[in-house]
């Protein structure tokens, strides 16, 4: 029951985030965005880590630097992707390949199997994204394809990053989550200045600035996204830790449900009735991915 309640929390907080990182990005830029996010949530991290503790070695500091990477160009994508929207279509899309993406990887590289339950999640997958995408009532919200391959490609690089931190050890707890928002700021404030410097060649000396109470709105939103992505991290390790693995997976899939209902919700996105029906394969395929 602990596992469950900690692994679904998690989840919904995670929906929660990407939706305010969407929000964020619209305001300041996917890379500000994220950035910001990355050191909001690293200072959490930092917080919560006399708490939670860990062995520091070399072996999962290095793990946790390479997911560093992936993960800040998994998320950079997910908010990228989830400014332009519609998030309540969008999101599944990246549950779905993140969820492949590990399944693949133990396939090919790993010499493993896909078994029944494998089988099945990879047929829903590929039946709710045509009913996701094929939308023929007018008034209906359409992702762009613009949209939908900054979805796939943020879903494989989450893939990526669970790949990658799943060579951590257990006993090392949030250490490796620490390494890898350490590294995420440096990428991403480093892209943030490479991004700057090209935009003012650009501009050739005319620029242009976004609206103060725009920029301050977005900084706002981008360090709540950080501190509640976090939050959801260290809920979805607690409930790992707490009981069986495959449970915390399963509902830790479940993240674009926060997404989806904050869309519903705030920005009154509209959804078709065979975009619903999509959007449940979806879910139901990236749990039996998970379980798979």
């Amino acid at each position: 029951m602990l596992t469950a309640a900690l692994s679904l929390s998690g989840a919904i907080v995670y929906g929660a985030a990407d939706f305010l990182g969407g929000l964020a990005a619209r305001r300041v830029g996917t890379l500000l965005a994220t950035a910001i996010a990355a050191v909001a949530g690293l200072l959490l991290m930092l917080a919560a880590l006399p708490l939670l503790g860990g062995e520091w070695t070399l072996a999962d500091l290095g793990w946790g630097a390479v997911s560093g990477v992936i993960g800040a160009v998994a998320i950079a994508l997910l908010y990228a992707c989830l400014a332009i929207g519609p998030m309540s279509i969008l999101s599944p899309l990246t549950a779905l390949m993140s969820a492949i993406t590990p399944m693949l990887w133990g396939t090919l590289v790993g010499a493993e199997r896909f078994g029944p339950l494998g089988v099945w999640g990879l047929g829903l997958a590929l039946v709710a994204v045509v009913l996701v995408g094929f939308v023929p009532e007018r008034g209906a919200v359409r992702p762009s394809l613009r949209g939908i391959l900054l979805a796939v490609g943020s879903g494989l690089a989450i893939g990526g990053y669970y790949i990658a931190i799943s060579h951590t050890a257990d006993e090392s707890g949030v250490v490796p989550l620490v390494a890898n928002r350490v590294v995420s700021a440096i990428v991403l404030f480093g892209a943030v200045g490479v991004a700057m410097v090209a935009a003012r060649v650009r501009r050739s000396g005319s620029p242009t600035t976004r609206p103060r109470d725009g920029v301050r709105t977005g900084v706002a939103l981008a360090t709540a996204c950080g501190l509640v992505d976090a939050t959801a991290n260290v809920l979805l390790l607690l409930g790992i830790r707490a009981g069986d693995l495959a449970v915390a997976a399963v509902l830790g899939a479940m993240y674009p449900a926060g997404t989806i209902l904050l869309a519903a919700i705030v920005l009154r996105e509209r959804i078709a009735p065979v975009q619903w029906a999509g959007l449940v394969l979806a879910l139901a395929a990236a749990g039996l991915l998970a379980i798979a």
